[in-house]
């Protein structure tokens, strides 16, 4: 099955019957594409391809999301044409509702992705374990690192531990601490240049 084109937003309407008539007419068709026929999936694209394009565009905004989200609509009529029950409702209402449905699921995956990559920026820079931390955790033994951890201040140990030991981030330390990010991140990197002097770090 090939898709049709996207729709061209300057192409003319190509539809001119009445509601009633067009119900009728995009009915029949469903039922000759539930067939798996490939010339009456065309005719519907083109009669309702426009409709489609203009309700994702309205949740979407960008175009070329509301394109992949078109495509993505008349993919699923194709393969669902057959679960159109004409008693619950118009071929358009039918094909408006799985229009808006996948432009919200759009929507929402767009959000996610979004939120996963700041998620991450956050955690990538919030995480910025410099080398002498590097250092610190891959050269020296942890007796070591716990005796010369006495030598902070109560304010670095703790901070440290929280960061090194914890597992926790600047940012899961400042809330913790009730601080603010950068008095950890200084307390830390202080913290860690008192470690490196201490194990004789070079």
């Amino acid at each position: 099955m090939e898709t049709p084109n996207a729709p061209n937003s300057e192409a003319p309407a190509a539809v001119t019957d009445s509601p009633a008539d067009l119900s009728k007419r995009l009915a029949g068709l469903l039922a000759r594409i539930a067939d798996g026929d490939q010339a009456a999936f065309a005719e519907f694209y083109q009669f309702t391809s426009r409709r489609v394009f203009g309700m994702a565009r309205r949740v979407l905004i960008d175009p070329e999301l509301s394109e992949d989200t078109t495509q993505e609509v008349f993919l699923q009529v194709w393969q669902n044409a057959a679960k159109f029950n004409p008693e619950a409702g118009s071929p358009l209402s039918w094909l408006m509702t799985i229009s808006h449905r996948r432009a919200v699921d759009k929507v929402r995956s767009s959000q996610s992705a979004t939120d996963r990559e700041a998620k991450y920026g956050a955690s990538s820079q919030d995480v910025d374990h410099d080398s002498v931390s590097a250092e610190v955790d891959s050269r020296l033994e942890a007796e070591a690192v716990v005796r010369c951890l006495e030598t902070l201040t109560d304010t670095q140990q703790e901070s440290v531990r929280l960061a090194y030991y914890g597992g926790l981030t600047y940012r899961e330390v400042a809330e913790k601490l009730n601080a603010a990010v950068p008095t950890i991140k200084s307390r830390i990197r202080d913290g860690l240049i008192r470690l490196k002097t201490c194990l004789g770090v070079s």
